[in-house]
C-alpha cells in the first residue's frame, strides 16, 4: 500500500465529499444540479470510453437519454421516467448507429447511467429521503474504504484476477464488514438525531448494509470488466487517485438499486 496513494486518495475525498453530502441533505435544485452535472460527466465519460473519434455525438445521445428521465421523476413521477429512459436508449441506438458507433454500446450506457440516477432521485424524494441517501452513500464509502485498506494490508488470494487483478477475498470480506457497520452505526445512532429511519430495525439495517455492500462491490467488479473489454485502465482522470468519475460512483450504481428496493419494501410496511 503506498502512502502516496491514500494521501492522494483522502484528499479528493476531503474534497468532494462535503460537495456530495451537501447537495444530497439540501434536496431540492442543489440535488438536482448535483445529480444533472454528474449525469453530463458520466455520459461524456462513457462516451469517451466506448465511442473514441465520435465522442461529443455519443456523449449528446446517452446524456440526453440519462437527463430527460431524471428530471421527469423530479417534476412527474418513476413511472414515466421508465418510459422515457427506454426511449432515451432507443435515440441513443440510432444516432450511434447513424455515426458508425456500436448502437448496443449507446442504449447500454443510457440504462447503465440512467437507471441509477432515476432511483437516486426517487429516493431522495421520499418519505425520510435524506437520511436514506446518506446511508446509501456512507455505505459505499465503507465498503470502498474498508476493501482498499484491508485488502492492501492483508493482502491474500484474488477475487477476480482476470477482470481486476488487485483486488482480493481478504479486501471482499473487509469491504462486506465495513459497509454492515456503517448501516448499523447509522440506523442506531440515528446518525446522533440528524437522521430518520422508522420502520427499519437493527437486523433490517444489516441486511441492507451487507446488501449494499454486495451490490457496491459487484459494481466495482462489473466497472473493472466493462474496462477491459474497453482496454482502458480507468474511465477518466476527473479525480486523482481515483481515476473518472465513473471510477469513484460505480459501486454507487449498484447499491442504489438495492437500497432502493429496501426502502421501498419499509415503505409497504416491512419489519425484520
Amino acid at each position: 500500500m503506498q502512502v502516496r496513494d491514500i494521501a492522494i486518495r483522502a484528499g479528493s475525498a476531503a474534497i468532494l465529499a462535503p460537495v456530495a453530502i451537501g447537495g444530497l441533505w439540501l434536496g431540492g435544485w442543489a440535488f438536482m444540479s448535483l445529480m444533472g452535472a454528474a449525469a453530463l460527466l458520466l455520459s461524456w465519460e462513457w462516451a469517451k470510453m466506448t465511442a473514441p473519434g465520435a465522442s461529443k455525438w455519443m456523449a449528446a445521445a446517452v446524456a440526453t437519454g440519462v437527463v430527460v428521465p431524471g428530471l421527469t421523476v423530479y417534476f412527474a413521477d418513476i413511472s414515466l421516467a421508465l418510459v422515457l429512459l427506454g426511449f432515451g436508449a432507443i435515440v441513443a441506438f440510432l444516432i450511434a448507429e447513424a455515426v458508425r458507433r456500436s448502437p448496443i454500446d449507446a442504449a447500454y450506457g443510457v440504462f447503465y447511467i440512467g437507471w441509477p440516477l432515476v432511483l437516486l432521485v426517487w429516493l431522495r424524494l421520499s418519505s425520510d429521503g435524506g437520511s436514506w441517501m446518506i446511508l446509501l452513500f456512507a455505505v459505499t464509502w465503507a465498503s470502498d474504504v474498508f476493501a482498499y485498506l484491508v485488502g492492501s494490508l492483508v493482502k491474500g488470494p484474488k477475487l477476480w484476477p482476470r477482470f481486476s487483478p488487485n483486488k482480493t477475498w481478504s479486501g471482499f470480506i473487509g469491504g462486506l464488514v465495513g459497509g454492515t457497520a456503517m448501516a448499523v452505526l447509522l440506523v442506531v445512532t440515528q446518525g446522533g438525531g440528524f437522521l430518520a429511519f422508522p420502520g427499519v430495525s437493527i437486523w433490517l439495517a444489516v441486511v441492507t448494509g451487507l446488501a449494499g455492500a454486495l451490490a457496491t462491490m459487484a459494481g466495482d467488479l462489473w466497472e473493472s470488466a466493462l474496462k477491459r473489454r474497453y482496454g482502458v485502465k480507468d474511465s477518466g482522470d476527473l479525480i486523482p487517485g481515483h481515476g473518472g468519475l465513473l471510477d469513484r460512483v460505480d459501486g454507487l450504481m449498484f447499491a442504489v438499486v438495492v437500497v432502493a428496493a429496501i426502502k421501498l419494501a419499509v415503505d409497504q410496511g416491512l419489519t425484520v
